[in-house]
């Protein structure tokens, strides 16, 4: 569906593989494999003793605060990323909000729901989808930019990020993906010497619980205050708030770093991959860093509903501001199944 604004917002990669989807081998989801571990499930299942109490989230607070070196009061829990979003949208009193496409839609998407004129900055083909720090209005008093970016799986390098701040405005990195980046070298998590910075970080993706809902919010503690505020009561279930507690402890902490440096060697077999076919035209974005990649198809419409019918799928791409219908995300999965997937793109590119 197209919107006024050219680009459906609300399309999101769950929506190919719902109903006759569901069947199929799922590259549009960027939520890692066989998650959520065996021994997080456990952790979740022994809270549901306590589900007659009201969540309190103080525990889990003060353990994303000790996980990022900064105080409690510079943290907020939401209900996944995507709460964040929403409560940036309708607390801050802002007059000129920018996000830089392409990227996750649901930022512009939460600015005007809550009745802002959103301007766009497009990062181009040609330059690899990087950051371009001049091309932002000096005028916006509200930024927002991924890191590593979905759906191009670019990685910004921090301090181009940070060159963004300015007096009087908020500048939003969402970091959904980044403890999928080997040592997290550009993160600006824990930061709190760039003004006016808002990092959001989701615990859905590493660990496989988007259907718990948790993220967090890390930001100066008057920015905090103003988001708390919109916030429901006990917006984070005791649940959620047992797996944020788990999943920023040493043993996950662990974890998660190893399956970055294998999603980064899943990584590099997928688009090795993919290289094989450049004569056909297929291009890649890049360099990727995230856990997907981003691909140019010619007939990239016709090819994904290809693959649908050989049991993949694929993330269609003209929903991103800045993409056409020529761009597909491709989720980075385990060897085996990359290279099923490979055989069945092979099949859809020449049939």
């Amino acid at each position: 569906m197209r919107t006024e604004h050219g680009h459906d917002l609300r399309h999101h990669g769950d929506a190919e593989v719902r109903d006759d989807g569901g069947s199929l081998v799922d590259l549009a989801v960027n939520v890692r494999a066989d998650t959520p571990p065996a021994w997080l499930r456990e952790h979740i299942a022994a809270s549901l003793g306590g589900l007659a109490a009201y969540p309190d989230g103080r525990s889990a607070r003060a353990a994303v605060a000790a996980r990022h070196g900064l105080p409690v009061e510079r943290v907020l829990l939401t209900a996944g990323a995507a709460e964040a979003f929403v409560l940036l949208a309708r607390a801050l009193k802002v007059r000129r909000p920018v996000v830089v496409h392409p990227q996750f839609t649901e930022p512009e998407a939460a600015l005007r729901d809550a009745g802002h004129q959103v301007g766009r900055v497009l990062l181009r083909e040609e330059d690899g989808f990087r950051l371009d720090p001049a091309a932002v209005p000096e005028d916006a008093d509200l930024v927002v930019i991924g890191n590593p970016t979905n759906p191009t799986s670019v990685l910004h390098p921090a301090d181009a990020i940070a060159s963004l701040a300015r007096p009087g405005r908020v500048l939003v990195v969402d970091e959904a993906f980044m403890d999928a980046v080997p040592g997290e070298h550009e993160s600006l998590a824990g930061r709190v010497d760039v003004p006016g910075l808002v990092v959001l970080r989701s615990l859905t993706k590493t660990w496989g619980l988007a259907g718990l809902r948790i993220g967090y919010v890390l930001a100066a503690p008057e920015t905090v205050e103003d988001l708390q505020r919109a916030q429901p009561l006990w917006p984070v279930s005791t649940p959620a708030l047992a797996a944020a507690e788990a999943c920023v402890g040493p043993r996950a902490l662990a974890e998660a770093a190893h399956a970055a440096h294998r999603i980064a060697a899943d990584r590099a077999h997928l688009l090795a991959g993919l290289a094989r076919f450049a004569p056909e035209g297929l291009r890649v974005a890049g360099p990727a860093r995230g856990p997907f990649v981003l691909v140019r198809v010619p007939g990239a419409s016709a090819v994904r509903r290809r693959l649908r019918d050989l049991g993949y799928a694929a993330r269609r791409g003209d929903t991103f501001p800045g993409l056409d219908e020529k761009w597909l995300r491709l989720a980075v999965r385990d060897r085996s199944t990359t290279d099923g997937f490979l055989r069945a793109l092979q099949r859809a590119l020449t049939d």
